[in-house]
């Protein structure tokens, strides 16, 4: 969700400054589209279609985000020339050291968590296994980095409640820049 905020924020910024410079708002051009959903998918299947979530092993289930996250670090890797990119492989980077540290998940502790909807669940969960979609239940003694992990909520003001790294705040301030930049012509093919 913080991904999706700052890319509605991102849009919302280029068309911005795009209008204050009385330009019609370029999008980025990147190579390789094709890589998003072919990253995007297999998460899709591991933490979000409850019917494909629950039959995985949990052994591949654990495979499914680094490998993910390596896609998604492939892409941007091929674009890295675009404004943002660095920003966002740099996060892409924490999230995966952090979750290739913790066993293929990313890891929450159980104080930050019993903030999140449904934290009374809690009660029922056991150290060391999955919470919500992606993360794995730790105490923060037991986390390695746990520094890098799902460690930050959103301000109390805000209605929708959500745990984030600092490597997800590097990857959405990567995508804003990147569209919150206009590009300022459509490249020539190679």
């Amino acid at each position: 969700m913080i991904l999706l905020g700052a890319l509605i924020l991102g849009l919302l910024g280029g068309f911005g400054r795009a209008a204050l410079q009385g330009l019609p708002y370029q999008p980025p051009y990147p190579k390789h589209l094709w890589l998003i959903p072919a990253a995007f998918a297999p998460q899709l299947l591991v933490a979000y279609l409850p019917a494909t979530r629950e039959l995985l092993p949990y052994w591949l289930a654990a495979a499914v985000l680094p490998s993910s996250l390596l896609v998604f670090l492939a892409f941007a890797w091929v674009n890295k020339g675009l404004a943002g990119m660095p920003l966002l492989m740099a996060g892409l980077v924490l999230n995966l050291l952090v979750i290739a540290a913790n066993g293929g998940w990313m890891p929450i502790s159980p104080e930050t968590a019993s903030h999140l909807p449904g934290g009374g669940v809690l009660d029922a969960a056991s150290l060391g296994t999955r919470f919500g979609q992606k993360d794995i239940l730790l105490p923060t003694e037991d986390t390695r980095l746990a520094f890098l992990s799902d460690r930050f909520l959103l301000a109390g003001w805000c209605h929708y409640v959500v745990a984030f790294s600092l490597g997800d705040m590097l990857v959405a301030g990567g995508a804003f820049w990147l569209l919150a930049r206009p590009a300022r012509a459509k490249p020539t093919t190679e």
